[in-house]
């Protein structure tokens, strides 16, 4: 196995809505694209709420529909060392963009940015959080995170020179 070259961190509120979407659906995009061996993965919460849980049952089904898994993922807090060890930390939204630089290292603020930059189709700031609404708030989600981790895939080959065209 390769070493890895490059991890992303992805970050909400509770980490069990948007942020395990996220990673479930970067993580898959990345097997895909071959570079699933050489790119980490991971999500966290700026609450520790839900500490080691799954994700919300609604994101999880969502998600499967869509071919992603979550089931195996657990949500954590976020810390100090996401910063030092993860070339990107993406926050959902400006809430979330807000603690996470009150944690972030000054030397790492660079490594800190809102995942919706990395959107082709959509122009909007934030991802939601879908937790208080119904069905349509996790299907927005998954069509934002979705179109940003094809973005956030060009990204990732250009830093580690990887494995063929975008899809």
């Amino acid at each position: 196995m390769a070493d890895i070259d490059y991890r992303l961190t992805f970050v909400c509120m509770g980490n069990i809505c948007r942020s395990p979407t996220a990673h479930g659906v970067m993580r898959h995009k990345l097997r895909d694209a071959g570079l699933s061996d050489r790119v980490e993965v991971s999500s966290a919460g700026t609450h520790a709420w839900h500490e080691g849980e799954p994700p919300d049952p609604r994101s999880q089904q969502h998600a499967r529909r869509r071919g992603y898994e979550l089931a195996d993922l657990r949500a954590r807090r976020l810390l100090v060392k996401d910063f030092e060890r993860s070339q990107l930390v993406l926050v959902m939204d400006w809430d979330n963009l807000a603690l996470a630089e009150d944690l972030c290292p000054a030397e790492h603020r660079a490594r800190l940015r809102r995942l919706t930059e990395f959107c082709r189709r959509f122009d909007t700031p934030v991802v939601p959080d879908p937790y208080a609404g119904g069905p349509a708030g996790f299907e927005h989600v998954l069509d934002l995170v979705e179109d940003a981790c094809d973005g956030l895939l060009d990204h990732v080959r250009r830093q580690v020179g990887g494995a063929g065209p975008a899809r």
